[in-house]
């Protein structure tokens, strides 16, 4: 098991107004690479380099972002990110994936990852990347209505339970992060821009399918006759 926490020196900042981020990869030359981006950038970096050790350490203080990578040794990402939502814990979390692992990033969106990032990739976008998740609105209730129904559908905002006909619907974090901007703005005509833009946080890639991804994800698990998406 390897661990290393990698600390701000820069007197100017304060571990209170430095994002905390954990990093769990394996790569030792992409570590130190990532590590001392993301340091000079003002983020405060923790590393963890063993799949067994990773989800005790993201448990273990407030991050402010995970980056995830898919393969590690011991136990794959997408069994990290399963067992970190089980746990309910809501922290973003940015999957790591090598090229031609499609089935593998749509797994990791299903068991609650917030994005994806396909190796190798450029930097600008890595950076891009974390500060859009770092900009996402918090998970959080707002106002004092803690329930929704919409025909069989009810909705916990409180405990972010939601079930169908009676039965418990389990929803990833992101779906219902998405499901819960559709209620709170029912009657109103979203794009998939505005819906990068609020519930994701992207502001500046509208290539994206993230967002008809986890539409069509929401409409099948709730919807009677689940219809394509039209953005």
């Amino acid at each position: 098991m390897s661990e290393t926490r990698n600390v701000l020196t820069d007197s100017s900042r304060s571990d209170q107004t430095s994002p905390n981020i954990l990093l769990i990869e394996d790569e030792p030359g992409l570590v130190l690479t990532l590590v001392d981006r993301l340091n000079s950038e003002g983020y405060t970096v923790e590393t963890v380099s063993d799949g067994n050790d990773a989800v005790p350490r993201a448990t273990s203080e407030t991050f402010d972002l995970i980056i995830l990578d898919l393969m590690l040794p011991y136990r794959s990402g997408s069994d990290i990110c399963r067992d970190l939502r089980q746990q309910g814990l809501q922290t973003p979390i940015l999957m790591l994936t090598a090229r031609g692992q499609m089935t593998d990033k749509v797994v990791g969106l299903k068991l609650g990852a917030d994005d994806y990032l396909t190796k190798p990739f450029e930097m600008i976008e890595f950076l891009a990347r974390i500060e859009a998740l770092l900009r996402r609105p918090p998970f959080s209730v707002s106002g004092s209505n803690d329930r929704y129904r919409f025909g069989t559908v009810g909705v916990d905002f409180r405990s972010a339970e939601v079930e169908k006909d009676g039965k418990p619907v389990e929803l990833s974090a992101k779906e219902f992060q998405l499901l819960r901007h559709f209620i709170q703005h029912r009657g109103a005509a979203l794009t998939r821009s505005e819906l990068l833009d609020e519930v994701w946080g992207y502001h500046s890639m509208p290539t994206t399918r993230t967002v008809d991804v986890h539409v069509a994800w929401l409409r099948q698990k709730l919807e009677a006759n689940p219809r394509p998406s039209s953005f």
